[in-house]
């Protein structure tokens, strides 16, 4: 029997923690600017200087969390999150408000690094960060439900974001406390670019392909976020909604992402990496041209549902693809610093372009952008990815699954390749020796005519 894979729950809410800011941006970046004595393009600004911010954490840190230790880092980012974002929600002097948004911004950015870093390293990356964004997209998505009945504050998704640092806090126990702590088992220590031991200041493997995704990360990121930051001001001053209604639409839209994440943790790597970001990117370009064109409740519903249900999808093999370049983690930090300082680009970006162009001249330029970043992205899945070895793939001639073949035998785990791994290349192997030949006759002829003939049966 195999042993059941489990889900690593204390890096999933450290996950949550992280990642639960830039999900809840729009709210946080309206509020601002209607709770505060601050303009639409002061808000984006100060929300893309919380998002910098954490950013900035995740390339301070990529390196340091195995010196440091895990539970540490995660215990300091927590504190950071909950003291910052704290105190910007109970103060409305304006550089209070920015000082504990930047503040809190590097705790979730710090938190976020922990939990990249130990994800990747875990047996199945995959599966753990398909399980952070199912869970942070139902607690973004209870807070949209929740906080329009709570009133107009400013501080009320920033509060949301301290109490979630705060919950997490005691779950950083199980975390481990040192250097001594051993990679996951997938982590052999081995460098995939120089065949060597990896030290900790070991060289980056597949530098190309690593710098490459992330630069496409970066811009992908800040065209998704640049409409996230001014969906509400999208769905308010020009679909026409209302701030309750509004609510309601961002909660249906993240739990229509909960069903897109299930649907990427059902397929698992089932459909390999380049289709999915390839595809899912130019659908959710589309689906941004929409939204940001909308002039009624129905068509802004329509494109904001459909674009988040694709978003989490596209982003959970795009954090996969960068946790499979580096097994310990350095590449899925550096790919996910890259995106949040896209996500921290977006909502200036969304306001100056909005403010120039319009919503619906923004929503041409933010897909044209995604067509252009779709390419490079789908080219690193398809040349560091492989073939996926699909499921039925596997079986032997009399039709029985090598999977339970090897149950059945005792086979050593890790002999046979799990659905949707990488197929390895086929090596030819001259088997045409004296010994081969004579076992060919042996099988073809008999035992007898193979020993009168001993020298023949090339087949």
């Amino acid at each position: 029997m195999f042993a059941p894979r489990t889900t690593p729950w204390p890096l999933v809410a450290l996950f949550t923690a992280g990642y639960l800011p830039p999900y809840l941006l729009p709210t946080t970046v309206g509020r601002l600017d209607t709770s505060l004595p601050l303009t639409t393009t002061q808000a984006g600004a100060v929300g893309s200087l919380l998002l910098l911010s954490s950013a900035s954490a995740g390339f301070l840190l990529a390196s340091r969390v195995r010196r440091t230790g895990a539970r540490t880092l995660a215990r300091l980012g927590l504190a950071l999150a909950v003291l910052g974002y704290g105190a910007a929600s109970l103060t409305t002097a304006v550089p209070a408000v920015v000082a504990g948004a930047v503040l809190g911004g590097f705790g979730s950015g710090t938190a976020m690094t922990v939990a990249a870093t130990r994800i990747a390293a875990e047996k199945d990356p995959h599966r753990a960060s398909t399980a952070g964004l199912l869970t942070v997209s139902a607690l973004a998505g209870a807070v949209y439900l929740t906080v329009p009945h709570l009133g107009r504050a400013h501080g009320l998704p920033l509060a949301a974001i301290a109490l979630t640092a705060l919950a997490v806090w005691p779950l950083t126990g199980r975390l481990p406390g040192g250097t001594a702590a051993s990679p996951a088992a997938h982590d052999t220590g081995t460098d995939t670019s120089t065949g060597t031991g990896t030290g900790t200041d070991a060289p980056l493997p597949r530098r190309r392909s690593g710098l490459v995704l992330a630069g496409a990360v970066l811009c992908w990121s800040m065209a998704q976020n640049s409409l996230w930051g001014v969906s509400g001001r999208i769905g308010l001053t020009q679909a026409g909604l209302g701030d309750a209604a509004l609510g309601v639409v961002f909660a249906v839209a993240l739990v229509a992402g909960l069903v897109g994440v299930l649907a990427a943790g059902a397929l698992g790597p089932r459909l390999g990496r380049a289709m999915p970001i390839g595809a899912g990117t130019v659908v959710i370009a589309v689906c941004i041209a929409l939204t940001a064109s909308a002039t009624s409740p129905a068509a802004f519903a329509t494109g904001e549902i459909a674009w988040n249900t694709l978003y989490p999808v596209v982003l959970s093999y795009l954090i996969g693809l960068a946790a499979s370049l580096d097994a310990r983690g350095r590449w899925a930090v550096l790919v996910g610093s890259a995106s949040s300082l896209g996500a921290a680009a977006g909502p200036l970006a969304g306001t100056v372009l909005s403010a120039q162009a319009g919503y619906a001249g923004m929503g041409l330029v933010l897909a044209a952008g995604l067509l252009l970043v779709a390419a490079p992205m789908t080219a690193v899945a398809l040349h560091t990815g492989g073939r996926p070895l699909l499921a039925g793939a596997i079986r032997r001639r009399g039709g029985t699954p090598a999977a339970l073949v090897a149950a059945a035998t005792g086979t050593p785990s890790g002999a046979v390749p799990e659905v949707g791994a990488v197929e390895q290349p086929v090596v030819e192997i001259d088997v045409d020796t004296p010994a081969v030949a004579v076992q060919r006759a042996y099988d073809t002829a008999g035992p007898r005519q193979a020993a009168a003939t001993p020298g023949t049966g090339t087949g």
